[in-house]
């Protein structure tokens, strides 16, 4: 400001302009003096302007229309938000302990649980933004204060861009067609949170319609990158689906001789309905894969292409025909081909699937579980939300849970088992959800990842159903239709004591580090004997390829092929190579030290069920009570 302050002797021409300009500079310091006072934060919980900011016209406007947004406010003394507050610390310790964000990336994770992980931020991202309003100012848990609703979404989502270049895009394009789809639905999720974010708190709608003047915010300039990622690794799997084989179906791997698996299948319908309901479109010209030599640029695509929705229902009909649920309603692992090579060999066609894996994996049974309810939205159909409802009681039975009388089955406790560990009932005992390798150490990676899938997809499930698109020249039953979204928020209403008591058993599992543990009944079955033989968890005429490794055999790999190592490649899954610690819970020796340990696939099983326990039963609770 000293060249307006020290005015030399200068001729007329000169000082006239020279004090032309410094009225200008004043000019603009006053208007955006006036401009920035007039602005506070969209939320109104941040008082150092740290945030992104609304005009006082904006904030006149967000008042005038918060009727329409209706976000529930409650005192800050009937506030239940331990679950909240829970989640928010398990978030905060996977990313500090686990994720570099220089590297944008979890650097011990793998590809496919990578892409988990990035999911389960921006479900959690979901979370905070629809619940701003119940996020405490402090904590019992720590001293200092918990950063406010915008400052924790602002700094996740910066992780997620970080990881959006770390992510290995183009190794993956080369895995199987499960990797892919886990990408899919990872930008998906990621895509749902920002437009659920900006029109929370940035396209406030009036009365009158429309959407009124307010900030832009920063996260929906990542909506064409991110879509054109979910669109481009969608095409890429779709040459898994194969009608020659078994009737049709999505192949596992295109590395391995033919297996139609539940997971490849259930992640196919659920991406391809994700897609046709929450892709906004790409006009992204840009090929991913250049094939001989040529590039050939992409063709635009639309929202709600029907080309999605068609191959989300076709393979929704191939696996429910597909004979590939056990006695207990639960999804198997999938199927092979009898003497495939020979087969081939000699030009037979159609070949049937005959070699059935009975192996079961929990997050075979969740998956589908979104995928069921996005066929609902589209298409208006009760029977898909029946399915899921009926997939999601066979599992809570399948842990020894009795959903009738809320109750845990008697021959399940601790005290009735002398010792042993407690009856196996098929994905869990005592009413918590297990893998098989759970109780003994022997979880891979892989397995590390799966019951955080089933509470992810869950919590999707049973969020309340939006209102039914009706569609021109379509008749529909409005009274029954307001029937049909009562019964499905009772029926998930019921799951509720089942999903709390998961999400307790996972919080028992946190160690003096805030990691949690893989094996959530540890704690409950602390004085059983896990040192002798398995108690029923693998099924007669299963293979656990998942934590022992793919089988070296003529019915999984081409033996011109193969060079695997079997016993290297189970060791190496099952983190039975790393030196186990020590650590105790309450005195005791850490059952979920053992083997691989805590690790951030671990710590996002955590997120995911106290998120679900969160949006599934406390949230609904706390707005009924409004």
């Amino acid at each position: 400001m000293a060249f307006c302050i020290d005015i030399p002797e200068q001729s007329g021409i000169q000082l006239w302009r020279r004090l032309l300009i410094c009225l200008i500079l004043f000019s603009i310091l006053i208007h955006f003096a006036v401009y920035f006072a007039g602005y506070r934060s969209p939320l109104g919980t941040d008082s150092d302007g740290r945030l992104l900011l609304h005009s006082k016209a904006g904030l006149e406007q967000h008042r005038a229309t918060e009727e329409y947004i209706k976000t529930p406010t409650i005192s800050p003394e009937s506030k239940d938000t331990s679950t909240l507050e829970a989640l928010i610390d398990v978030l905060d310790v996977m990313q500090k302990h686990h994720f570099e964000l220089w590297e944008g990336l979890w650097p011990t994770s793998i590809d496919w649980t990578a892409a988990v992980m990035a999911t389960h931020i921006s479900a959690a991202l979901g979370t905070l933004s629809s619940s701003a309003d119940y996020i405490l100012r402090s904590s019992p848990v720590h001293s200092a204060n918990v950063p406010k609703s915008e400052e924790l979404i602002n700094r996740y989502f910066s992780h997620l861009i970080s990881f959006y270049f770390g992510q290995d895009a183009v190794a993956i394009r080369s895995e199987a067609y499960d990797d892919m789809l886990w990408v899919v639905l990872e930008y998906l999720e990621a895509i749902k949170f920002i437009n659920l974010h900006s029109s929370r708190h940035y396209r406030v709608q009036s009365s009158l319609g429309g959407e009124l003047t307010s900030p832009f915010w920063y996260g929906e300039e990542w909506i064409p990158g991110f879509a054109h990622r979910a669109q481009i690794f969608w095409s890429l799997a779709s040459k898994g689906w194969n009608t020659s084989l078994c009737g049709g179906g999505m192949i596992w791997s295109p590395h391995l001789l033919p297996y139609k698996n539940a997971i490849t299948n259930e992640l196919f319908i659920t991406a391809s309905i994700s897609m046709y309901l929450y892709f906004p479109g790409d006009d992204n010209p840009s090929p991913f894969v250049v094939e001989g030599g040529i590039k050939a640029p992409r063709p635009p695509i639309g929202p709600q292409d029907p080309m999605y929705l068609a191959a989300a229902i076709e393979g929704y009909k191939w696996l429910a025909s597909s004979s590939m649920r056990n006695e207990k309603g639960l999804y198997i692992d999938g199927f092979h081909i009898n003497d495939y090579d020979k087969r081939r060999d000699e030009g037979e066609e159609h070949l049937k699937c005959d070699v059935r894996n009975e192996m079961v994996y929990t997050y075979n049974q969740g998956v589908l579980l979104s995928g069921q309810r996005g066929l609902w939205e589209a298409t208006g159909s009760r029977s898909y939300l029946e399915d899921g409802h009926a997939l999601i009681s066979s599992v809570i039975n399948a842990t020894g849970f009795d959903l009738k009388y809320q109750r845990v089955y008697d021959e399940s406790w601790p005290s009735n088992r002398g010792g042993m560990l407690g009856t196996w009932y098929g994905v869990g005992r005592a009413g918590i959800l297990e893998e098989a390798c759970d109780a003994y150490g022997t979880c891979s990676q892989d397995s590390q990842t799966f019951k955080g899938i089933f509470f992810h997809h869950l919590a999707l499930f049973c969020a309340p159903l939006p209102p039914y698109v009706i569609r021109p020249g379509e008749t529909v039953d409005t009274s029954a239709l307001e029937e049909m979204k009562v019964w499905h928020l009772d029926s998930c209403g019921d799951y509720g004591k089942w999903i709390e008591r998961n999400a307790k058993a996972a919080m028992a599992t946190i160690n003096g580090d805030g990691e949690a543990g893989m094996w959530w009944g540890a704690p409950l079955w602390s004085n059983s004997d896990v040192q002798g033989k398995e108690n029923g968890e693998i099924p007669k005429g299963a293979v656990d390829y998942r934590n022992r490794g793919v089988p070296d055999d003529i019915v999984w790999r081409d033996q011109e092929e193969s060079s695997q190592n079997v016993e290297d490649e189970w060791v190496l899954k099952s983190g039975k190579q790393r030196q186990q610690r020590v650590y105790k819970i309450r005195g005791k020796p850490d059952a979920n030290d053992r083997g691989r340990g805590r690790t951030v696939e671990t710590q996002g099983g955590a997120v995911a069920v106290l998120r679900a326990l969160w949006e599934t039963v406390e949230l609904r609770v706390l707005r009924e009570e409004l």
